[in-house]
Parts: C-alpha cells; sequence; structure tokens
C-alpha cells in the first residue's frame, strides 16, 4: 500500500471525522479515497449503521433524562468517539459552532440533545431546509428570545442573529433588515407545556401564533411582500453574502483555520480561489452540504492542506480516544471525559456566547495546552489500551529497529504524522539513549514495549500532534 495513499486517507479521516485506527485507515485506504469520500457523504447507501442511542442509556439511564449540562458533554463526546457515521458526527459538530447554543441559558440538556440531533439528521442536507428547522428548533427560540417575538413588541434577538452569525454576516444588511426580518417571524414560538415540578421534564414544541403574527407588508434585503419567516429565509439563501458567508465556514472548519467570524468583514479568505470554488459548488448544488463537501473532499485544495488546523478540543478527546480504543463502550469515567473538554477550553453544548467559539491557535493557551499535552501524553503512553497494543504490536512486528528506525515506525502508526526536523531529531535523541529497540527475550519484549509507550506519549506532546 503506497505511504502516500495512506497519508492522505488519514487527513481524510482527521477532517471528515476524528481520525482512525491504522487497521480502518489500510482498510478504507485499500477501498479507495473517492469510494471512501461516497461512504461518508451517504452512509445510508452505502450499509453504515447510524449510532444506537440505547449503547449508551442501558449504562447511564440518567443522561437520557439530562439531568445537567455535563452530562449533555459527556453524551455528545460519546458519539464523537463512537458514531459509525463519523461525517454525520463531525457536521453535527460544525453547526453546533456555527448555530451555537447553550445550555447556560437554556437549563434544559434534552433540549440541546435535540437539537444535535437535529443537526446529525439535516447537517448534510439543504442549507435553506436547516434554517427553517433551526427557526423552529425550541432550544434556537428560546436561546434567541424569539418567544417574546410579537407582533405588538417586536424582539429582534434571532432577526439579527440569523442574518450576522447563520447567514450573511457583517456589513451585508441594515437595521431595517433586522427589524422586518423579525416581524417576520413574530408568532413562532414554543407552546405551552405542563411545569416540570413533580412530573420530570417534559419537551418544548414549536408553535405557530397566527394572532401572534405580523402579516403586513415587509421590505426586506430590497424585496417587498407580506414575508412569513420561510419567505425571509428564501431571500436570505439567495445573497451572494450568504454563498460567501457559508463557503468560508466550510473552508475553516475543514480546510484551514481562517482569522475569526468578526474580522471577516475586514479580512479577505486565506484562500479566495478555494472559497470561491467551494462557494459556486454550494450554489450548483442548490444549496446541499453534503454535495458542497463533495467538492471539497476531492478538491486539491483540501488535499494539500494537510496539518493546517489546530484541533479543537473536542478533536482532541475524540481522536485520541478513537486511536487508542478506549470508551468504545460505555464504562465508568464518562463524565470526567467529557469535562476535559472544558479543561481545554471547549464546554461542549454551553459555548460562550451566540457567537460560538473562537477557533485556530486561539484554542491553545498555557493553561490549556498543558491540559492538552497530559491528556494525549498519559493515553497514547499506556499499553494497556487496546488500540495502542495493537500498535505496539506493529512495531513488534517489524523485529528489531535502530533508534532512527524506531521514531519513524512510531510517527507513521501516529498519523502518518509529518513533524518538524528538529522535532524529530528531540525524539531520535531519546530513542538513542536506550540504543535500538530488541524483541528477542521476556525481558527485551517489556522494555521495548514501554519504551514504546514512551514514544508514543513523547509524540502526542509535540506540536505537530495538536494540528489537523
Amino acid at each position: 500500500m503506497a505511504e502516500a495513499d495512506l497519508a492522505l486517507m488519514a487527513h481524510l479521516m482527521r477532517r471528515a471525522g476524528f481520525g482512525a485506527s491504522r487497521d480502518e485507515l489500510e482498510a478504507r485506504a485499500a477501498k479507495g479515497y473517492e469510494e471512501t469520500v461516497e461512504e461518508l457523504l451517504d452512509p445510508d447507501g452505502h450499509g453504515v449503521p447510524p449510532m444506537n442511542p440505547e449503547l449508551l442509556i442501558r449504562t447511564y439511564p440518567f443522561m437520557e433524562a439530562g439531568f445537567g449540562p455535563p452530562s449533555s458533554s459527556s453524551r455528545h463526546i460519546f458519539y464523537l468517539i463512537n458514531n459509525p457515521r463519523p461525517l454525520e458526527e463531525k457536521i453535527s459538530l460544525f453547526w453546533h459552532m456555527v448555530f451555537a447554543t447553550g445550555n447556560a441559558k437554556l437549563d434544559n440538556p434534552q433540549e440541546m440533545a435535540r437539537q444535535l440531533n437535529m443537526f446529525r439528521s439535516k447537517g448534510l442536507g439543504n442549507y435553506r431546509e436547516l434554517l427553517v428547522e433551526l427557526a423552529k428548533n425550541p432550544a434556537m427560540i428560546y436561546w434567541l428570545d424569539n418567544n417574546y417575538n410579537s407582533k405588538d413588541q417586536l424582539n429582534e434577538n434571532w432577526g439579527r442573529e440569523l442574518l450576522e452569525l447563520f447567514s450573511m454576516g457583517q456589513g451585508n444588511y441594515t437595521e431595517e433588515d433586522v427589524f422586518e426580518c423579525a416581524r417576520a417571524f413574530t408568532g413562532w414560538t414554543i407552546a405551552p407545556k405542563p411545569p416540570s415540578i413533580g412530573l420530570g421534564r417534559f419537551m418544548w414544541n414549536f408553535e405557530f401564533r397566527p394572532h401572534d403574527h405580523d402579516d403586513g407588508e415587509k421590505n426586506f434585503l430590497g424585496h417587498r411582500g407580506r414575508f412569513n419567516g420561510e419567505d425571509v429565509i428564501d431571500i436570505i439563501i439567495r445573497q451572494p453574502a450568504t454563498v460567501r458567508f457559508i463557503a468560508r465556514h466550510l473552508y475553516n472548519f475543514f480546510v484551514a483555520d481562517e482569522t475569526q467570524v468578526p474580522s471577516w468583514l475586514h479580512t479577505p479568505p486565506r484562500d479566495p480561489v478555494a472559497v470561491n470554488i467551494i462557494g459556486d459548488a454550494f450554489v450548483t448544488s442548490n444549496y446541499v452540504i453534503r454535495d458542497t463537501l463533495r467538492v471539497i473532499f476531492n478538491s486539491d485544495f483540501f488535499k494539500e492542506a494537510r496539518f493546517q488546523r489546530v484541533k479543537s478540543p473536542a478533536e482532541v478527546v475524540a481522536g485520541t480516544m478513537r486511536l487508542v480504543g478506549d470508551f468504545i463502550y460505555p464504562r465508568p469515567g464518562l463524565e470526567p471525559l467529557g469535562q476535559e473538554c472544558t479543561y481545554m477550553g471547549q464546554f461542549l453544548c454551553d459555548p460562550p456566547s451566540v457567537e460560538g467559539w473562537h477557533f485556530g491557535a486561539e484554542w491553545i493557551d498555557s493553561g490549556s495546552l498543558v491540559r492538552r499535552i497530559n491528556f494525549c501524553a498519559d493515553a497514547l503512553s499506556n499499553v494497556g489500551y487496546p488500540g495502542v497494543k495493537a500498535l505496539v504490536q506493529r512495531i513488534r512486528d517489524r523485529g528489531a529497529l535502530d533508534p532512527d528506525a524506531f521514531v519513524d515506525a512510531c510517527l507513521d502508526l501516529l498519523g502518518p504524522l509529518d513533524v518538524l526536523d528538529s522535532t524529530r531529531e528531540q525524539l531520535a535523541t531519546m530513542a538513542r539513549r536506550d540504543g535500538a529497540l530488541k524483541w528477542d527475550t521476556e525481558g527485551e519484549v517489556q522494555a521495548s514495549t514501554r519504551r514504546v509507550g514512551d514514544m508514543f506519549g513523547l509524540i502526542a506532546s509535540t506540536r505537530e500532534y495538536q494540528f489537523a
């Protein structure tokens, strides 16, 4: 199997998922890159089963009730690790970051879980349909106060964020457009429900109240009519600004780190040609995310953009667990694992604001970097994990290795991972202290196994391991 094919497949699985074991990478590389892209985009058509929620609920029944935000983040990280449809999980994380909604205000983990399920089921489909679903989503309605938006007393929060953060971006609309957008969504609210006291928590449901809807003529983005919310969304998706905004979001999340969203009005894209290609694909596909991602994954600019994104905490935790083979079934310790993302700066299901998380280099500060390194090094140096055992066995199968070959083998199996010459030399210097790896006697097996685990831990602590 060509090394280049394996490296490209590893790149695809880091971006379209959360990485993969060496066995999975080799199986997918043998199947072929284009075929793997199609399977990721269309798991139903390729017989890939959906995630079984009962696997988690049988062990952690309280997570179904959603007793608290930590349970929500733990449930989410379990899905990121174990969903057999990795792109479905990756797109849910993408939309969770773009359409930021959080438990800090909702105080309703069940509704956060339901919103994430909506992103899983609708996230690869038509963007127009996704926006309509989002506008009717009770978690979003409550998050942005549209339950207080009536024809007699407007609330502009949802209308403003729909334009600024969810579709067009700053500088592409006026205050009048915000006002008229809010009018169009009057009456879109949450239905009454029984109180939770003594009965447990009931789910929220969308309700449209015609008597509370402003049905008058509106002037929105240069169009006049008696628009409702869906009419406004139809106008929004046809705007060139919307196409550029979504294309840049997709580039930033799947290809390479950009500047932060508030800077996009004044800072040009990192790769304008690539963003234009993505935008053209978005329009040609009639705004279908799945078809747009197909163009991205098969493009040269995607294939060449390796290790150009700082991993988010969710990618660090889920990717490392997938590699070492831990938490592939529910076990004690899942809740602390879910909190690892929080300690690294990303509280899943509770973003810091409607703007979501800042990404790229801003994921890293002195505290979060130490946490990242310790987490990754501890996991990958643990030769008791099934995934690490399998990697150690692969190195053992190569026989005796001199220190330089030993380092190269470890870098290959943990990626294949590209590192700077200076980084590789530091790793090789550590390997030379104990000479060649040998596997002839029981004592040599134990010592070499320990050395491989230690080398994996060292590689996990490098700067390069923090990039996808």
